[in-house]
């Protein structure tokens, strides 16, 4: 190739022959390469990568034939080496002359490969990024999430990371954790002010660049134990739904390169995803405890035995997936002192299913408790309570049977009054079942609530079982769509004869259960109030088995 032309290249070309000596260079060369000089020594003139490069490719025989007919080799091209110049990356392009020579063209891709770099680095933190997120996203534990968001700090933007809550009280709450290393949540006794734009993340005021904080005055209740010496600190916040969920701190050791500017703006897009999981493991944490404060006040309570009176009960919801619903019981004891006082047993039905009717149970439970002290006239608790549901704004209406049960002389008297709901069952000694004849208008629906009470008494072993209609009107059977209706409940409870409470309840509920299968449902509930036996195992001459008499 003519040296005129090679001397205007673009590009710096040198031109060196088999023995290893510089035959030309152009001006771009030369001020590439200082030491390079027509009649130099390569070894000399050139980095080491591109002498070998040239030592290598003058030992192969260069040129070849074109084709049959081609009487002159003609130049060829090798492939390209790289290596650095200076601060600079080149890539050199060899042209091997028929002469010998080879024509060396020097690129400069130094910009190339920073693209490529920055390419490469910024596809692994978005992939990072996406799998940060699902990894955080994939769990309402607030625990678990503070845990993940230090583990991934730690393992991908610093040598540790510190996750640190929202302050409440005295003191600071934390998650610290090294890059090979596990979460450990910590309480200091200090506050924010000590480190620096730590006070202000965690308000969820703009981070202080890294560059602010001297790692040399970082407080030693911010370093892992066996951290070492800090040499670069970023602290970031971690913002969450309108409000800060805390301040992520990330530590580099002394021996690695302080944090860049790129490196903060990709913690920030870190925190910023980290922020929104935690905030949100955190509300659902603070919705799960109200939830679980006003559930707790709204489950049927668990009963037992009162001033000699068996009392058991049983629910079960609509939704399996539902705790609360449309039925309630409640037991309310004589006070303890008083001889011969009455408990009131109380179970309902309101219109509806799930929550919205839970909340309505919720209001009658209430106020039937207010009402206990007028507990021995039914007909009165009705009226109130009737009064009180049509002054509110809900639209829904219940029916409910009260029962006052009092132990006398080893049986158990009792006082039901149906409002609209299906009447009392009572079964006797001997298995025959018995519908109480009480009966009255639901509450909440019409200006008066009418009732009448009836009195019962059950002899030891009997039981007295109130229900709601998701018992009878749960539909199943084998072809799915048939009524358990009242032939079958007495049937049910003709068996349950002498049984206790406790026992009735589970037989009932068992039965209605197989009798829906999987199928859809009411609320169902069962009270059983039952008169105890006054069983006792005596020995038969003193030795042998015991023998049941009652």
């Amino acid at each position: 190739m003519k040296r005129s032309a090679l001397r205007l290249a673009p590009y710096p070309v040198l031109v060196a022959d088999t023995h290893g000596v510089v035959r030309f260079l152009n001006d771009t060369a030369s001020a590439l390469l200082p030491h390079a000089r027509p009649g130099a020594d390569v070894t000399r003139a050139v980095p080491g990568w591109l002498a070998s490069a040239h030592q290598n490719l003058s030992a192969v025989p260069v040129g070849s034939p074109t084709g049959p007919g081609s009487a002159e080799p003609e130049p060829s091209v090798s492939p390209a080496v790289r290596g650095e110049i200076g601060e600079r990356s080149f890539e050199a392009h060899p042209t091997c002359e028929v002469t010998g020579e080879v024509v060396w063209w020097l690129v400069d891709d130094t910009d190339h490969l920073l693209a490529r770099e920055a390419l490469r680095m910024e596809r692994e933190r978005t992939a990072f990024l996406g799998d940060a997120s699902n990894a955080l996203l994939s769990s309402l534990n607030l625990a678990r999430c503070t845990a993940m968001t230090a583990r991934l700090a730690a393992g991908h933007l610093a040598d540790a990371a510190l996750v640190i809550e929202p302050p409440v009280g005295r003191g600071l709450v934390m998650v610290s954790c090294t890059r090979d290393g596990e979460p450990v949540r910590r309480q200091v006794g200090v506050g924010p002010d000590l480190v620096p734009g730590l006070p202000e993340a965690l308000q969820g005021f703009p981070p202080v660049p890294a560059r602010w904080i001297d790692p040399a005055a970082a407080p030693a209740w911010i370093v892992p134990e066996g951290f070492g010496t800090v040499g670069s600190i970023v602290v970031t916040p971690l913002p969450g739904h309108g409000v800060s969920a805390g301040a992520l701190v990330l530590l580099r050791g002394a021996g690695q390169a302080p944090f860049t500017e790129n490196e903060e703006v990709f913690a920030r897009l870190f925190a910023a995803r980290a922020g929104a999981a935690l905030s949100a493991a955190r509300l659902y944490e603070e919705q799960s405890s109200i939830t679980e404060t006003l559930m707790r006040e709204l489950l049927p309570p668990v009963l037992h035995d009162v001033s000699g009176v068996e009392f058991a009960g049983a629910y079960r919801p609509a939704a399996d997936s539902e705790r609360v619903g449309g039925d309630f019981y409640d037991v309310h004891p004589a006070p303890a002192d008083s001889e011969g006082q009455e408990s009131l047993v109380i179970l309902g039905d309101v219109c509806g299913k799930g929550l919205e009717a839970a909340v309505l149970t919720g209001k009658i439970r209430n106020t039937l408790h207010a009402l206990l002290p007028m507990a021995d006239d039914h007909q009165r608790v009705l009226s109130l309570l009737n009064g009180a549901l049509l002054n509110s704004h809900h639209t829904r209406f219940a029916t409910l049977v009260l029962a006052s049960a009092v132990r006398h002389a080893g049986s158990v008297r009792l006082r039901l009054t149906s409002a609209g709901h299906p009447a009392p069952l009572i079964v006797r000694g001997d298995g025959q079942v018995e519908e109480v004849g009480t009966h009255g208008t639901l509450v909440g629906a019409l200006p008066e609530a009418p009732a009448v009470t009836v009195e019962a008494t059950l002899a030891p072993g009997e039981s007295c079982v109130l229900f709601s209609d998701g018992i009878t009107e749960a539909r199943g059977g084998p072809l799915g769509d048939d009524q358990y209706g009242d032939d079958r409940l007495r049937s049910a409870l003709s068996e349950c004869a002498g049984m206790p409470a406790a026992a009735v309840v589970e037989h009932i509920q068992m039965l209605a259960s197989q009798w829906v299968r999987g199928g859809r449902h009411d609320d169902m509930a069962v009270v059983a109030i039952t008169a105890p036996r006054n069983n006792h195992l005596s020995a038969v001459g003193g030795r042998g088995p015991g023998r049941f008499t009652a």
